[in-house]
């Protein structure tokens, strides 16, 4: 015991060397850049020290810090629309507060499958002045050099930083302390550094078929339902179609691709497969109150920029998404991701681009009733693997109670006593009131409580993936002043019940003064922007949308794709055509209304080549683009 101790304390002795605190002070430090080469130790060192503070500035002198795993702390995590796995960890802040992070214009590069700051359970947290960057990205590129459309085959030239080996005939990339399959991909256009047009054509890649061989599969039964996404489940009834040759060092040919062979000169940017390939957000946030990234840098990221559960009150200014080193992506996921969130979300004066999801996601999250254990309990369970672990709410939070096939809108609201957690998908829910007779198993729960008023302003969201902004909350959501350029919608307002069980309604949001340049040029027909619901029926979904003064510059006709709304006005628009890409969709019409009412269109003004301007069903029989 005392060789440990005598050992615990010189080890801290020279962790200490390597920062030095500022005078008169014992909260606050600065860390010089004699470690950089792995900082992980030094800081978790002195993280250690601020419990029970109730302050702390943390300063880095400007510099290039290194951060590897294998000295961090470590701990399991179940994250939101991630994988659930051990973590190391670089910055744990736990049951901190008033802390600050300042990197004074330092880079921090990490290494293998890391979560560079954790906050969990703490208040008024701020990071600024710093980049995040990985060493080696989590997706890997190949340049496409030959194609042979009659044999069905592409060649990829593979840079040297991107190592690889071919095993069983699949070609899998070796990184440090991580490795991939081809996995999900998608094509890039490396003149405009940016997802190429029509990349739904091209990819992603097919990876997959139906097995050959099965016997009795069929006949096993569970005595729960099963999400058969989930990596446990997820390769039943498939095999490998693709085939990966090597034809010299650096140079692989792929057979069996089914979709078009992508053109030369192009960019396949792969990935891994879907539940495998989203393990190291740049920063994750939960439970946490007041948060600020100013003057933040996320380069790359093995899944999203932020990822924010269950918190309150967060701001993300000068908050930037974008690749380095040459790259064409930044994160492997969403740039911004908000879940069970409350009080006010910020983005402001941000760059979004290159991500392979969407710029922000707002959301709550449906969770399915299972059991009705007595008059005051009832067993919930998560619908999507990536849900696990999520606690719902907080005791006194209000609960909807929802039925679909009825209504988009709770038909009864209860409230939380207290939740047991039984495991990561199965939870026991106290109210404070009897159970509702009116209640079913298989009806679905949310928590109105937590849901975030929401401000987007100053920002361009560009070059990625998928959507600009996807937005399901009923409180007050403002966008304006902001450039999308998006591969598909600009903005989604979606009810999302039955495969990510992502709940909120969007109400109250205003549009305006944004410019849309070119969206929706994937090859997929959709509006720039879309509201729609996954359940088909005529159920009022969204109320109280304002698009005003905004430009709409598109080489494809449909900008507004409505459908279950009650309460929408489009108004000082102008729509032009761009000319940038080929049309795809030249028959389709501008805007697209069904099942609604209240609708109006005033004072725009469209100077495109549309055929048929407004296609609409007998909800609205008089509406008339003005």
């Amino acid at each position: 015991m005392i060789r440990t101790t005598v050992f615990l304390f010189a080890y801290l002795f020279a962790i200490a060397r390597l920062f030095c605190v500022e005078p008169e002070s014992s909260k606050s430090v600065l860390f010089s850049k004699e470690i950089a080469g792995d900082a992980s130790p030094a800081v978790y060192s002195r993280l250690l020290t601020l419990s029970g503070q109730s302050a702390a500035n943390i300063k880095f002198e400007k510099g290039t810090y290194h951060f590897y795993p294998d000295k961090a702390h470590e701990q399991f995590c179940y994250m939101s629309n991630h994988c659930d796995l051990m973590l190391k960890i670089a910055f744990p802040l736990n049951g901190q507060k008033n802390i600050t992070i300042d990197g004074q214009g330092s880079t921090f590069i990490f290494h293998g499958v890391m979560v560079p700051f954790l906050v969990e359970n703490s208040e008024n947290i701020t990071l600024k002045n710093l980049t995040i960057d990985w060493a080696d990205p989590f997706c890997s590129e190949g340049l496409i050099v030959a194609r042979d459309t009659v044999k069905g085959t592409f060649d990829m030239k593979i840079a040297d930083s991107n190592p690889y080996e071919i095993r069983n005939n699949q070609l899998i990339f070796i990184k440090p302390y991580y490795e991939h399959t081809i996995g999900q991909s998608i094509l890039y256009d490396p003149a405009r550094k940016a997802i190429a047009f029509d990349t739904e054509s091209y990819t992603p890649l097919t990876t997959t078929k139906k097995n050959s061989v099965q016997f009795n599969v069929d006949k096993i039964n569970y005595k729960y339902d099963i999400d058969f996404r989930a990596p446990e489940f997820k390769y039943i009834g498939s095999e490998n179609r693709l085939v990966a040759e090597e034809l010299a060092p650096g140079l692989v040919r792929i057979y069996n691709h089914t979709k078009k062979i992508p053109p030369l000169g192009f960019i396949l940017s792969m990935k891994g497969e879907q539940g495998f390939n989203r393990v190291a957000p740049a920063i994750r946030v939960v439970h946490a109150k007041g948060f600020l990234a100013e003057n933040v840098t996320v380069n790359h990221a093995g899944g999203m920029g932020i990822i924010a559960e269950n918190s309150t009150n967060l701001t993300l200014n000068r908050f930037n998404v974008t690749p380095s080193n040459g790259r064409m992506v930044s994160t492997t996921a969403d740039a911004t991701h908000f879940v069970g969130c409350r009080g006010k979300i910020e983005i402001k004066n941000c760059i979004l681009q290159n991500q392979l999801d969407d710029g922000m996601n707002v959301h709550g999250t449906y969770q399915i009733v299972q059991d009705i254990l007595d008059e005051y309990r009832i067993g919930v369970r998560m619908g999507h693997h990536q849900q696990q672990g999520f606690v719902i709410g907080d005791a006194s939070d209000t609960l909807g109670l929802v039925r679909l096939s009825n209504s988009f809108d709770p038909y009864g609201q209860v409230t939380i006593k207290s939740i047991q957690y039984i495991n990561s998908r199965y939870q026991i829910i106290t109210f404070n009131q009897k159970v509702p007779a009116s209640l079913k198993t298989g009806d679905l729960i949310e928590n109105l409580s937590a849901y975030p008023e929401v401000l987007v302003e100053n920002c361009t969201i560009n070059n990625n993936r998928a959507r600009g902004l996807l937005i399901s909350t009923p409180r007050k959501t403002v966008v304006h002043h902001n450039l999308f350029s998006t591969e598909m919608e600009a903005i989604l307002i979606p009810v999302e019940s039955g495969s990510w069980y992502e709940s909120g309604n969007g109400a109250n949001i205003t549009i305006e003064d944004n410019t849309f340049q070119d969206c929706v040029h994937s090859g997929q027909s959709r509006g720039v922007i879309r509201l729609e619901t996954d359940e088909e029926s005529n159920y009022v979904a969204f109320r109280n949308i304002t698009i005003r003064n905004n430009t709409f510059n598109q080489s494809d006709n449909q900008i507004l794709e409505v459908s279950n709304v009650d309460g929408l006005t489009f108004e000082g628009n102008t729509i032009t055509n761009s000319g940038t890409f080929p049309q795809l969709f030249p028959e389709s019409p501008v805007f697209t209304v069904k099942s609604s009412k209240n609708v109006v269109f005033r004072n725009n003004k469209y100077e495109g080549n549309a055929k048929l301007l407004v296609e609409k069903d007998k909800s609205v029989p008089n509406l008339k683009f003005r």
